[in-house]
Order: C-alpha cells, then sequence, then structure tokens
C-alpha cells in the first residue's frame, strides 16, 4: 500500500499521513547495546519511503545525535526535496550550563549541529522539544524566528510532555504582535487511552488552527494487546522493567478501554494496535500520528493501520471508552 498525503496542519506542505519516528536510531539500552544501528535504520527507512512515507521524525538528542547522522547519511542516496524532515532542541547535548533548554545560544548552536548531522541546509518543521520557562518567550521566539528568515527552518512546532496550552498561546500571541513565525504544529502524547490534551489543548489547537502530530499512538506499546489483565507482564516488555509505566497504563481503566479497542479490531479483522492509530487517524483534529517500529515487520504492520476504516460508530465506541 502507498500512504496518502495530508496538509501539515495550516502550512502549505504535504506530509505522508503516517509519520516515521526515529527515537530508537543510534540508542543505548541499558547494557551498552545500540538498539537500532545504522543498517538496520537504513532498512526501516526504505520501508517506509516503500510504502510512500515521506515525513521523518528525529530530535537532537536521539541516540546523542546519531538518529540525524543514520538520517543524513540516508538522504545523502536520495533527493532530499522529496522528505518532510523533522527534528526538535531542548534537552542537554553537553555538560555546559548553556547545553539545554532554548535560550539563544543554545538554539543558535544546535541548528547548525542539526543541519551539519542530517546533511542538509534547512529542516522542514523545528520543535521546542520541551518548554522552557527560565528563558523569556520573546528571546526563543525571536530566534526560532530568525532560523525562518535565515531559511534553516521552515516551520516551527511545540513538543510538550504536559502540554499547557496558555503557554503556547502567549507564544503565538507575542509572535504575532512582533511579525515572527508562529507555532503552526503540535507533538503531544495522544492516544486512544491517554486523553489528557483533550478538552483545553485540543480547542486551543483548533481555535488557533494549529496541526497535531501525535507521539506514543499506541501508548508505549499497551495498546497492541501484549498486556493482559491481573496477568504478569511478559519478561521481555517495557512493563517488566518501567515502573511509571505500569502505574500509568497498567489501569483498569485502560484496560476497560483496551477491551473496546480489541472489539472493533475483531469487528474489522485488524490487530488492536493498527485499530489505535486509526482511531487517530480517523480524529479530525490529527495531521499524522507517529510510529515508531524496531523492525522492518513491525513498521509495515503500522503502515498497514491506514487500510483500516471504522465507522462513525466505532470511533466514537473508542472515543467514549476513556
Amino acid at each position: 500500500m502507498t500512504l496518502d498525503t495530508v496538509s501539515l496542519g495550516r502550512t502549505g506542505t504535504k506530509v505522508s499521513e503516517i509519520a516515521f519516528g526515529t527515537w530508537r536510531f543510534g540508542r543505548e539500552n541499558d547494557e551498552g547495546d545500540i538498539e537500532v544501528g545504522r543498517d538496520r535504520a537504513h532498512d526501516l527507512l526504505d520501508a517506509y519511503a516503500d510504502h510512500g512515507g515521506r515525513f521523518i521524525d528525529t530530535a537532537d538528542m536521539y541516540g546523542d545525535g546519531r538518529s540525524e547522522e543514520y538520517i543524513g547519511d540516508w538522504l545523502a542516496t536520495r533527493d532530499r526535496e522529496d522528505y518532510v524532515v523533522a527534528s526538535k532542541i531542548y534537552w542537554p547535548t553537553r555538560d555546559d550550563p548553556n547545553g539545554s533548554g532554548l535560550s539563544r545560544k543554545h538554539l543558535r548552536r544546535q541548528i547548525d549541529l542539526i543541519l551539519e548531522r542530517l546533511g542538509t541546509d534547512y529542516v522542514d518543521l523545528l520543535y521546542i522539544h520541551r518548554w522552557d520557562d527560565d528563558t523569556p518567550v520573546e528571546e526563543f521566539m525571536r530566534t526560532l524566528d530568525e532560523f525562518v528568515r535565515a531559511g534553516k527552518v521552515n516551520y516551527l512546532g511545540t513538543s510538550t510532555f504536559e502540554p499547557n496550552a496558555w503557554k503556547v498561546v502567549k507564544a503565538n500571541e507575542l509572535a504575532d504582535r512582533r511579525g515572527y513565525e508562529p507555532f503552526s504544529i503540535a507533538q503531544p502524547r495522544y492516544n486512544a487511552v491517554n486523553r489528557e490534551i483533550e478538552g483545553n489543548y485540543l480547542d486551543m489547537c483548533a481555535d488557533y488552527d494549529i496541526g497535531v502530530v501525535p507521539w506514543s499512538p499506541l501508548a508505549g506499546g499497551f495498546l497492541t494487546g501484549k498486556y493482559s489483565r491481573n496477568e504478569e507482564p511478559p519478561a521481555d516488555s517495557r512493563a517488566a522493567t518501567d515502573q511509571q509505566f505500569v502505574d500509568s497504563y497498567l489501569t483498569p481503566e485502560n484496560f476497560d478501554a483496551l477491551e473496546v479497542v480489541e472489539a472493533v479490531a475483531d469487528e474489522v479483522d485488524a490487530s488492536p494496535g493498527q485499530v489505535s492509530l486509526a482511531w487517530l487517524l480517523h480524529h479530525e483534529q490529527v495531521t499524522a500520528p507517529i510510529i515508531g517500529a524496531r523492525t522492518v515487520e513491525q513498521l509495515e504492520e503500522n503502515i498497514s493501520a491506514a487500510e483500516v476504516s471504522l465507522t462513525a460508530e466505532q470511533f466514537e465506541r473508542i472515543s467514549d471508552a476513556k
């Protein structure tokens, strides 16, 4: 199958309806092994592109910069203009008082390193990876606007863990007054069991015409159906070692919602993970969910979610399950 294209929020740029997230590229696990090395990263990118995938998401801190390097090496063999590449800045990348956050010094240093690792003159979309309450909004919005005016960045986005709508509004209102480039894309966590952005944050995105590109669409694997109520998690699963994940996702309420997802999956002859992705693809405010994968097989199963059609009743049943 070939992925359809959609508008990147209110911008004039078109992107694939499913984005490919590369946070596993170059990442070291607890044993010091690289989770997805260069060769497998290129295999995954090849498979994504073979299905018409053109929207690649990374960050300056993924794999300590190796993710961007892998993507840059891969892009060098292709036409850069065929792809929409997004990266992010915020987290510490060096042991230095100015080595993190959204200060002008850190932003200017990081954008040049991002472009160098990607081997490109510009990124299509640059997110602030988290909010920086220690840096004045005027400072980082003006600096980000300079990147756009210099041709290093096309569009700006905000990626937040616990989204605060008023902060995005404050930044965009300032940008409007000063003539700066505003945030046109938001990248919050959003899935069928985590609804923290519903209401205030999603309403803000709708009112300000901000596109939504959600991360964690499968709730860290919970929505794949690999976990069962009142049973020990698989030994090789995230829940076996991450108590925060257990407390956040392996709850009675989430298992109730998962049962609805599984029932719909049986009705449409798809996996729970594919239905969870399809629910986001059918959501009128979602531009493109970001999927990740360790293997080509996982990637292709997730991409196949674009072929899953939900009725309005099935969509609402999942929406009402949480």
